[in-house]
C-alpha cells in the first residue's frame, strides 16, 4: 500500500517538525530537463543547523533509538525498505525530475538500491557484538561496540538517494542520530525520506534535514561541536577542506571523493561484451558519476577497431527528455557542469585530441543536454585524460603490454574504481591486484550491491562504504577489563 508525501514540500526538517528557515530565506530548484524552476526549498543558515544538531544530540542522549536493541533498530530500518519499494513510482518521479536521470534508470538502480541498503543494514543492525579477549592478566576482558553520536551527511548532486540511503542506513543502524545536508541543487528526495523515515518509525530527532548552499549550512555543519563524525561525498578539493575541518576537531571521517577510472581492454576481450560495459561505464547518468570510466585504454592491435565502433555505438545511444522511457543518456544536473563539460572538450581540442563523436550541446527543451563524446589521440599528460570531467565524455588511449597499460590506468591522482576486459583469467586477477582502486570490475562495470565494500584510495578519498565495513564505520569500541582478583 503506498502512502502519500503530505508535508509542505521544501521547509526544513527537525526535530520531527517541518519549519521555514529562521530567516525565511529560499532557494529555487531547476528541472534540468528544460532549465525552469520547479519548486523552492528553504535555505537553512547556521541557526538552522544548530537546531538540527541540538535536536539530534537531544534525540541520541535522552531518546530511545540508541538504546533499543539491533533487533528493533533494524525492524524499523526494515519498514523503511518498504515503504521505499511500495512509494517507488513517486520517488523515481520526484529523483529523475530534480537531477534529469532518466526514469527508466531511476527505478531500478537509485530507487531499488536504496531499498536494498536499508534492508541490508536492517540486517546488519543485529550483529553489533563485541568479543572475549584472552589476556594474561588475571582479569575478564572484553569489547563493546556502540554509537558513535551525531553523525553529520553531507552529500552530492548526482546520486542524491543512493548517498544518503549510504550513509543514514548503516549510521542509523549502528544507534547513531543524523543531520543531513543534500545538495543545494537536488534537495528533493532528501525531504521525501525525512517524511518516509518518520512514517517508518524512526524517532523524533533522529534524522534532521537541512537543504541551503555548502558555504553556509554545510560550513556551519562541518564546524559545528556537537558532531561526532562526518560523512561526506563530493568532490576531491571539497573533500579535502571537509576533512580538514573535521581534523581539526579530531572527528573521524568518510571521504568519497572525485574519480577518473580507467577501463582496460586486453587483445583477448569478447568485444561486444566490452563496448557495452565500455559506453554504460562513461554515458551513466550522463557522465556524473564518480565511479565511472571515462578513459579508456585499448590494446594497441585492437585501438582502430575500437574507435571506429564506438563513433556508430555511441551516436545511437538513446538522448533526451528523461521521463521518455526510452531514454537512456538525459540532461547534465545544471548549467554549470554543462559549460565545464563544453570547456574540456574545447581544451580537448586544443591539446590534440581527436573528437570522434559529440562533441557539442545539444539543443533540446531549453535542458542542459551534451552529446556523448569520444575523444581519441590524446597524451597521457593532457589534462583532459588527468582531471575528472564528470560529463558524459570518454578518451581513448592506446597500449603495447600489460606492464604499460598498469603504469596509464594508475597514472591519475584518483583512485575509485577501475575495470578490465579480458577472457584471460589469470590476467584478470594479475592486473586486478596490480590496480590502484578501490574496486575493480572484470568483464562489466558498476556492479554494485550492499554487501560489497565501495570505496576510494589516493585523492578519491578513505573509509568504505556498503558491506559491514560500513556499519563498523559509524561504531565506536569500548573494552572492558575485570579484575578476578
Amino acid at each position: 500500500m503506498t502512502t502519500t508525501f503530505e508535508s509542505e514540500p521544501g521547509r526544513l526538517f527537525i526535530g520531527g517538525q517541518w519549519r521555514e528557515a529562521s530567516d525565511g530565506a529560499r532557494t529555487d530548484v531547476i528541472d534540468p530537463s528544460t532549465g525552469q524552476v520547479v519548486t523552492s526549498v528553504a535555505e537553512a543558515g547556521a541557526v538552522d543547523v544548530d537546531a538540527a544538531v541540538r535536536a539530534a544530540r537531544d534525540a541520541f542522549d535522552s531518546g530511545p533509538w540508541a538504546r533499543l536493541s539491533g533487533r528493533e533498530r533494524g525492524r524499523v530500518l526494515h519498514r523503511v525498505s518498504e515503504l521505499i519499494r511500495a512509494n517507488v513510482e513517486e520517488i523515481a518521479a520526484l529523483e529523475s525530475l530534480d537531477v534529469g536521470k532518466p526514469i527508466a534508470l531511476c527505478r531500478p538502480v537509485d530507487v531499488l538500491t536504496a531499498a536494498d541498503e536499508y534492508e541490508y543494514c536492517a540486517a546488519l543492525a543485529q550483529t553489533l557484538d563485541g568479543a572475549t579477549r584472552d589476556t594474561p592478566l588475571n582479569a575478564f576482558a572484553y569489547t563493546r561496540r556502540g554509537p558513535l553520536g551525531v553523525v553529520a551527511a553531507i552529500t552530492p548532486f548526482n546520486f542524491p538517494l543512493i548517498l544518503s540511503s549510504s550513509k543514514l542506513a548503516p549510521a542509523l543502524a549502528a544507534g547513531n542520530t543524523v543531520v543531513h545536508k543534500p545538495a543545494d541543487e537536488t534537495p528533493l528526495s532528501a525531504l521525501y525520506m525525512a517524511w518516509l523515515l518518520q512514517e517508518a518509525g524512526v524517532p523524533d530527532g533522529v534524522v534532521n534535514v537541512v537543504t541551503g548552499a555548502g558555504p553556509v549550512a554545510g560550513e556551519a555543519l562541518l564546524r559545528h561541536p556537537g558532531i561526532d563524525k562526518v560523512a561526506f561525498t563530493g568532490s576531491t578539493a571539497i573533500g579535502r577542506r571537509a576533512a580538514s575541518v573535521a581534523g581539526d576537531a579530531l572527528k573521524p571521517v568518510t571521504m568519497e571523493l572525485g574519480g577518473n577510472a580507467a577501463h582496460l581492454v586486453f587483445e583477448d576481450a569478447d568485444l561486444d561484451k566490452a563496448i557495452g560495459a565500455v559506453i554504460k561505464g562513461f554515458v551513466f547518468n550522463t557522465g556524473q558519476f564518480c565511479m565511472g570510466g571515462p578513459r579508456l585504454l585499448v590494446a594497441r592491435p585492437l585501438y582502430d577497431t575500437v574507435v571506429g565502433i564506438l563513433a556508430e555505438a555511441v551516436t545511437g545511444v538513446p538522448v533526451g527528455d528523461p521521463r521518455d522511457p526510452g531514454t537512456v543518456v538525459g540532461p547534465m544536473a545544471g548549467e554549470k557542469h554543462l559549460r565545464k563539460v563544453e570547456d574540456y572538450v574545447a581544451l580537448a581540442r586544443k591539446e590534440g585530441g581527436r573528437v570522434v563523436c559529440g562533441g557539442e550541446r545539444l539543443d533540446l527543451n531549453g535542458g542542459y543536454y551534451y552529446k556523448p563524446t569520444v575523444i581519441a589521440d590524446l597524451s597521457n599528460d593532457s589534462r583532459v585524460v588527468q582531471e575528472e570531467i564528470f560529463g558524459p565524455v570518454l578518451t581513448v588511449q592506446p597500449f603495447d603490454s600489460e606492464d604499460e597499460a598498469v603504469a596509464l590506468a594508475n597514472s591519475t591522482p584518483y583512485g575509485l574504481a577501475s575495470g578490465i576486459q579480458t577472457t584471460n583469467l589469470a590476467r584478470a586477477h594479475r592486473v586486478a591486484d596490480r590496480l590502484q582502486a578501490g574496486i575493480v570490475w572484470i568483464n562489466d562495470w558498476a556492479m554494485l550491491d550492499p554487501a560489497v565494500p565501495f570505496g576510494g584510495v589516493k585523492d578519491s578519498g578513505f573509509g568504505r562504504e556498503y558491506g559491514p565495513e560500513a556499519l563498523a564505520a559509524y561504531t565506536k569500541v569500548k573494552s572492558v577489563v575485570v579484575s578476578l582478583d
